[in-house]
């Protein structure tokens, strides 16, 4: 009898990571839940596994795959340079769009003022996450790799284990944000700024989507490898 091919999530984002927009698009979390098979996970959304097998195998290869083959400290320098550099440029302007547009709209819309507070609590999160992976865990991560085995935190496990929780948090943070902006579909009465803010937004959430795969199901258990020797 031949297996049923049901890969996990995360495993269909490493395998080609041009399927993280459709999984995004699809409602799947491939990121804090990346663990769950493609058959749970469409369960638990209502949708048939066969359709979206089907689609996957309809997209283009991404290009972008040299961090697939990079090893532990490769792929942290990879995020670092990629993901990190971009939330560090993108979160405080984003900040700012979401408060000049909660302004000039929020007396129509509300719900504006959620989506900046969720803006802010996103940057506030994700700021301090970022240099404790560039001050802490990402030099360990690299100590390892040279054959250093102690470290005044104890095993490389412990800021994993925080990383985690963090990641969980800002998955929880961005769903809420998606919740806010009605799947960040701007209204008819939308102006430039509000179309632009929904759009930058929407990428923020597929990039901080991509960056936590990488660091949950490729750099994390690369390193606890590296971490028994």
């Amino acid at each position: 009898m031949t297996d049923v091919y049901d890969p996990t999530l995360g495993e269909l984002v490493t395998a080609n990571p041009a399927a993280a927009r459709l999984l995004d698009g699809l409602g799947l979390d491939y990121c804090c839940h990346g663990d769950r098979t493609l058959s749970q996970a469409c369960t638990a959304a209502g949708l048939t596994s066969a359709d979206v097998i089907a689609s996957l195998n309809d997209l283009d290869h991404d290009d972008d795959e040299t961090w697939t083959t990079l090893d532990a400290p490769g792929l942290a320098e990879h995020i670092v340079a990629t993901h990190h550099r971009y939330l560090w440029e993108e979160l405080p302007r984003l900040e700012e769009l979401s408060d000049k547009v909660e302004r000039v709209h929020g007396a129509g819309h509300p719900e504006l003022a959620d989506v900046r507070e969720l803006v802010a609590a996103i940057r506030a999160d994700l700021e301090p996450h970022l240099l404790k992976e560039e001050r802490v865990l990402f030099p360990a991560i690299a100590a390892l790799a040279q054959g250093q085995t102690e470290f005044a935190f104890g095993s490389v496990a412990n800021p994993i284990r925080m990383m985690l929780l963090e990641h969980d948090r800002a998955g929880e943070l961005l769903t809420r944000l998606r919740v806010a902006t009605n799947d960040y579909t701007p209204p008819a009465d939308g102006c430039t700024s509000y179309r632009t803010l929904y759009e930058r937004l929407t990428a923020l959430e597929l990039d901080t989507h991509v960056h936590i795969h990488k660091e949950n199901h490729v750099l994390f258990p690369a390193a606890l490898t590296l971490a028994e020797g």
